[in-house]
């Protein structure tokens, strides 16, 4: 097993986001390998899996191929870190973090679009790393009409204790899929009749754009916006007026700003 090819599609973490995310472990985790493999192959969610740097024995090697199969994010971290954040202090160089929540299918989210009798709305999320931001913007959401989130799968939060916590409870009333590929998704649902505006600092105002029919709202992460790839396969970029000196708003608080403008729209 390449530990170099699990390093390159893990999350690159900032320190914040770290410590943000190693908070959702006591509530959520398993540790030893033992525990951990009958997680994978019991069918339970994994969010992410903590490996000592290292450890390449058969246990660890079988484990990673079980994390390779469900596209789990592995994350190759320090034996001082395991300790750290180990209730047991017998992991055993792995720590695996379950998902708070069982996530929908992107078919649910149309269903559910389909049973209200509403054109689709639906979030999708490029890559936020922060859980408390990723909750609050499933409680706007929720809260908006929207009929469904979805996330990718790699390099970003899942929905940890702390993602559904900050999300008020909205998680339960909303489904929230996880994909492979943002992009491949946004192409597969064009061909369901949905079109795509992509949160933008340099796109074109807001109040300026037609934001009716069945949509979808693409919201990048906390430092990044949208990636270029995604943003690609957008239809349209829509900005926010600025009028401050800081200039830009957080994830959570430029979705909730585009999603009420797309409710104005769709309630005229």
């Amino acid at each position: 097993m390449d530990k170099k090819k699990y390093q390159t599609d893990s999350q690159k973490d900032d320190a914040a986001s770290i410590c943000a995310q190693d908070a959702d472990l006591p509530s959520s985790r398993v540790e030893g390998r033992n525990a951990v493999l009958e997680a994978f192959r019991s069918g339970r969610t994994v969010d992410r899996l903590l490996v000592q740097e290292g450890c390449k024995d058969g246990p660890i090697q079988t484990i990673l191929r079980e994390a390779k199969k469900r596209n789990t994010l592995v994350q190759f971290v320090d034996k001082e870190r395991l300790n750290r954040i180990s209730e047991t202090k017998k992991h055993q160089g792995v720590i695996a973090q379950l998902s708070a929540y069982e996530y929908a299918d992107v078919d649910d989210i149309l269903a559910k679009a389909e049973e209200s009798g509403e054109p689709p709305f639906v979030f999708l999320l490029d890559n936020i790393e922060d859980p408390h931001n990723l909750g609050a913007i499933i409680r706007t959401a929720h809260v908006a009409g929207a009929h469904g989130v979805i996330i990718p799968k790699r390099r970003a939060v899942g929905l940890t204790a702390s993602a559904v916590k900050a999300s008020a409870g909205a998680v339960y009333d909303i489904p929230v899929a996880r994909v492979a590929n943002l992009s491949q998704t946004i192409e597969q649902l064009k061909t369901r009749g949905l079109w795509f505006v992509c949160a933008d600092m340099d796109g074109e105002l807001m109040y300026r754009q037609k934001l009716t029919g069945p949509i979808g709202l693409v919201v990048g992460n906390e430092g990044e916006g949208v990636s270029r790839l995604v943003r690609e396969h957008c239809d349209l970029t829509a900005s926010i007026p600025m009028k401050g000196a800081i200039g830009s708003l957080n994830a959570s608080a430029a979705a909730a700003v585009l999603a009420y403008e797309i409710v104005r729209q769709r309630m005229l």
